[in-house]
């Protein structure tokens, strides 16, 4: 598949001031050196508890978020063979001369705040294109009306405030917003959690449509297995700043090879008596201003051994598509066999 993006060793530090002159006394460590490729097309679904640096990372792909260090590379179309362009060494005039704007656009979690309360809707879905575009108001106002349809609203629609629309409706305009400018890239974050079931199915219908209809690429943010599991080609799991595991989307619910993925995946509700009993981990998270050395997973792991206190498990590949960072990946089907863990 042809490369989009390409994240290498990306940090986000977030610094703590404190004292009279409020000097950096320590950070958040929200994001720890994370390496994630990207291809055009395709879904990947970032799943993990809150805090462990979702947000962030989605935040930090569009620029919202400076990254502390490490680097971003985007990839032309049909320039896979390039060297990437590091969009972190950017200005505005930077990103405007390669005609990247709009290129990449995010759906935030609640449209009720991601949406102008004093704009009628005509207006919030038009600001993106009159940056990109020069149109004349017929023209402007034409392509508006088609955007709403794109996302089963109409024209009767073009009048109102944000207020007069419900929650998914709302989300729906958001998504005409962000597929405006003819986006390569949109971000998700948690776009149907503050939506009741039914409009959640919706949403995700659409968001399906549309990937399909205008051969988008998504970053689904969210903590619910189920819906990463219905629109996902691909899952990233991350814990504390870092990615732990990657696969497609049918090997990681298949076969997860990390105790992490495993407690995860436990939690989904299911009525078949076949299926393992829900894991509950012991202890809380660490702190992300102070992460333990090692694995970050070791203090809630019950099968962690000294290395995995000493020694970070670095991202390897276990079989084609699927990696993992765990120093006891090859043996964990036979103790989650010994184990009540299973």
């Amino acid at each position: 598949m042809e490369k989009l993006l390409e994240l290498k060793q990306i940090k986000k530090h977030y610094p703590i001031l404190g004292g009279i002159l409020k000097r950096q006394v320590n950070s958040v460590k929200a994001l720890d050196g994370i390496d994630l490729t990207i291809h055009r097309g395709e879904s990947i679904g970032v799943v993990g508890e809150s805090g462990c640096g979702k947000t962030t990372t989605g935040k930090t792909i569009l620029r919202l978020h400076k990254p502390s260090s490490g680097s971003i590379l985007y990839y032309p179309e049909n320039s896979d063979s390039s060297p990437g362009i590091a969009l972190e060494k950017l200005g505005k005039q930077g990103i405007a001369k390669l005609g990247l704007n709009g290129k990449m656009q995010m759906v935030f979690q609640d449209p009720t705040t991601s949406l102008n309360p004093r704009m009628i809707i005509k207006n919030i879905i038009a600001e993106p294109i009159r940056v990109q575009e020069k149109l004349s108001s017929r023209k402007l106002n034409a392509k508006v009306i088609s955007l709403l349809e794109l996302v089963g609203l109409s024209q009767d629609h073009l009048l109102r405030y944000p207020h007069e629309f419900s929650g998914g409706q709302r989300q729906r305009i958001a998504v005409a917003r962000a597929i405006a400018t003819n986006p390569e890239l949109i971000i998700l974050d948690e776009p149907t959690s503050a939506l009741d079931v039914s409009v959640q199915a919706q949403i995700l219908n659409l968001l399906k449509k549309l990937k399909q209809e205008f051969n988008l690429t998504y970053v689904f943010i969210t903590h619910h297995l189920l819906v990463v599991k219905y629109i996902s080609t691909r899952i990233v799991v991350m814990y504390l700043g870092k990615i732990i595991e990657i696969a497609r989307t049918e090997d990681l619910f298949a076969r997860p090879r990390h105790p992490y993925t495993i407690a995860l995946l436990s939690g989904i509700p299911s009525t078949d008596r076949r299926v393992s009993k829900r894991i509950v981990l012991s202890g809380d998270v660490p702190s992300p201003i102070d992460p333990p050395d090692g694995c970050r997973f070791h203090t809630r792991c019950p099968f962690a051994i000294d290395l995995c206190r000493i020694k970070q498990p670095v991202l390897e590949q276990v079989q084609t598509g699927h990696q993992v960072a765990c120093h006891r990946k090859q043996e964990l089907e036979v103790l989650m066999k010994k184990s009540d863990f299973s």
